[in-house]
């Protein structure tokens, strides 16, 4: 009975005869081997079946196998390629190389290089196979990667229409307050768990998760306090800077609620009530390092002195300005208050 061979190999010489002599050296090995005359035989036999590998011969009579290898290699799942030459010019193997065969033996009128070719084609085999593997457990953890990404973004989505829920009923709660402290407690509760909500809807809709852009993440926070907070008139501005900044993501929430505490202050106390304009500016005046200021024209505040109010947004601030390794400072202006934070992006604990 005859037995399949376990290794299939595609040889290309014009001399048939150096074929038969190849496949009676190869089959008591387990390799079978079929011969063709030319790259156009080669090319309809390999869209036609699987061949382990290839081996081909440098002179053929219309064509050289250099100009055949390209032609395989274009091929889906090419096997590979074995140049077989008896051109003693290395140029001709660096050649066979550079054009994608993976491997070349010297063909002697001995036939030694039967042998030689042999051991090319387990190596070869081995060497597929490795790659195969590789490719594959590349393909396995793109495709993890790709699964944790949707339901991370999937996470995200929910965890901000939660926390717009939890906004809501918070809402609703310091419209049935009766007293203005536990209105105003539940209204700051409310901006804080809407800049974290923000952030959220935010990494669901972005390609990376690990950063937030701060451009657009304080734009749309701005936009959402306006809406949130009650501003008596006043009016909410964003100015972002020239370039994006990307920074991590933990670092957003912090930087978010710093700046939601800092809008919530101004809204209560720079204006007493009146129309005004506060502004949320972001600027990076120096690579590595981005500052965000948020600035009135109201009455003015130094950073000193008797602080109104409970003075829980004034503890989270210094928290969370900690947490982000900043520094928040209320710069001299000719009216009003500009109080200033000012981050490194490359310290240390920002990762």
């Amino acid at each position: 009975m005859t037995m399949t061979p376990s290794v299939r190999i595609l040889y290309i010489d014009d001399d048939a005869g150096l074929g038969v002599l190849l496949n009676r050296a190869l089959s008591p090995h387990g390799y079978g081997v079929q011969t063709v005359s030319s790259g156009d035989e080669a090319l309809a036999r390999l869209e036609a079946e699987r061949f382990d590998v290839v081996a081909m011969d440098h002179n053929l009579t219309n064509e050289v196998g250099l100009d055949i290898i390209p032609r395989i290699r274009a091929l889906p799942c090419a096997p590979p390629i074995i140049y077989v030459t008896g051109s003693e010019d290395v140029r001709v193997a660096v050649a066979a190389l550079k054009a994608g065969a993976v491997d070349y033996v010297w063909k002697d009128v001995q036939g030694h290089y039967r042998e030689l070719l042999r051991q090319a084609v387990d190596a070869a085999i081995a060497q597929e196979a490795m790659k195969r593997a590789g490719e594959e457990a590349q393909r396995q953890i793109a495709d993890a990667r790709d699964r944790a990404e949707i339901l991370l973004k999937e996470v995200n989505h929910r965890v901000a229409n939660s926390l717009a829920m939890v906004a809501g009923l918070l809402q609703m709660q310091a419209h049935a307050a009766r007293d203005d402290a536990t209105k105003e407690m539940m209204r700051d509760t409310q901006a804080r768990i809407t800049a974290i909500a923000g952030l959220h809807k935010r990494l669901y809709t972005s390609s990376d998760v690990r950063q937030v852009e701060i451009n657009a993440y304080l734009g749309s926070l701005v936009e959402e306090l306006a809406v949130g907070l009650t501003l008596d008139g006043q009016r909410l501005a964003f100015i972002g800077s020239g370039n994006e900044i990307d920074i991590p993501t933990d670092r957003a929430v912090w930087l978010g609620v710093i700046v939601t505490e800092l809008l919530t202050n101004a809204s209560k106390y720079a204006y007493g009530g009146q129309p005004g304009e506060i502004r949320v500016r972001v600027s990076q005046a120096e690579p590595g390092r981005i500052d965000v200021a948020v600035e009135d024209d109201g009455v003015g505040w130094t950073g000193k002195g008797e602080i109104k109010g409970s003075g829980l947004g004034s503890r989270i601030i210094r928290a969370m300005s900690q947490s982000l390794h900043a520094e928040l400072t209320y710069q001299p202006a000719a009216k009003g208050t500009r109080a200033v934070l000012s981050m490194t992006m490359d310290h240390p604990g920002a990762a």
